[in-house]
């Protein structure tokens, strides 16, 4: 009996974290307006509006979409909400900018609608290591998250972590 081994990480109050599950495996896709805009240099609105409602937007039905303009040129903030309302039946989440952005967004987004009295008085452990991209920015929102709530936060891996913030 005394050689047997006993997984302590297992018995302690620590709940692990894992950033993955606020991400999506939804396909991800980009809509660029430059292809709206006249000879790709200027927004028209007639044009702009006749464009965006011959637009078949049930492709985007289910689906992760970032919206920008590849042109460097003044889109009027206007035209990216005209897009935005037309996404909106169809896409499952739509953000302004870049892929990368896209992901910011939505790990942010998922993360704020998280419930953090389930965590009230526990010990939290954020794991650090994770086969998919976790934008550096979701670790900072989770930590705001939990902090008003927790006991205390750590991150790594239960064998190796480091201690992020103690109630005191």
């Amino acid at each position: 009996m005394a050689d047997q081994i006993i997984n302590r990480v297992a018995n302690s109050s620590l709940i692990n974290l894992e950033l993955k599950d606020f991400g999506s495996s939804k396909e991800r896709v980009e809509i660029d307006i430059k292809k709206w805009l006249f000879k790709g240099l200027v927004l028209k609105e007639k044009e702009f509006r006749k464009s965006l409602k011959e637009h078949d937007w049930s492709k985007y039905n289910d689906k992760l979409v970032a919206v920008f303009c590849s042109s460097d040129v003044i889109i009027p903030t206007w035209a990216y909400m005209l897009v935005c309302v037309q996404l909106e039946p169809f896409a499952d989440f739509t953000c302004l900018g870049s892929l990368k952005q896209l992901e910011i967004d939505l790990f942010n987004s998922n993360i704020q609608q998280l419930d953090s009295s389930l965590y009230s008085d526990k010990r939290v452990l954020i794991k650090g290591c994770s086969e998919t991209y976790i934008p550096e920015s979701a670790y900072v929102s989770i930590v705001k998250k939990l902090m008003p709530v927790v006991k205390s936060v750590m991150f790594g891996e239960a064998c190796s972590n480091v201690p992020v913030f103690k109630k005191r």
